[in-house]
């Protein structure tokens, strides 16, 4: 599984050939979540508010990139990595 992006100890995940509805993966100090392109969780878990504010914010900048490396991912194209928050 290609990582996309990391930013602030969170790393950021797409699986090729994945199930719908489109989604990422996120990994936070042992914890992970999937999260929809608008940042919301839809499995998993992060205790950590922060955290998840935090992928919510980057998964709303990135929105465009992150549904171009679903359709990359989904025909077994190369992922492109998206830039991380600063």
């Amino acid at each position: 599984m290609p990582a996309i992006s990391a930013f602030f100890g969170i790393l950021i995940r797409m699986f090729y050939n994945e199930h719908t509805p489109p989604h990422f993966h996120a990994e936070y100090q042992g914890e992970r979540a999937s999260f929809d392109f608008g940042g919301n969780v839809i499995a998993g878990e992060f205790r950590s508010r922060t955290a998840r504010r935090l992928v919510a914010e980057w998964a709303l900048l990135h929105r465009a990139e992150l549904e171009g490396d679903w359709e990359r991912a989904r025909t077994g194209m190369p992922l492109f990595y998206i830039e991380p928050l600063h």
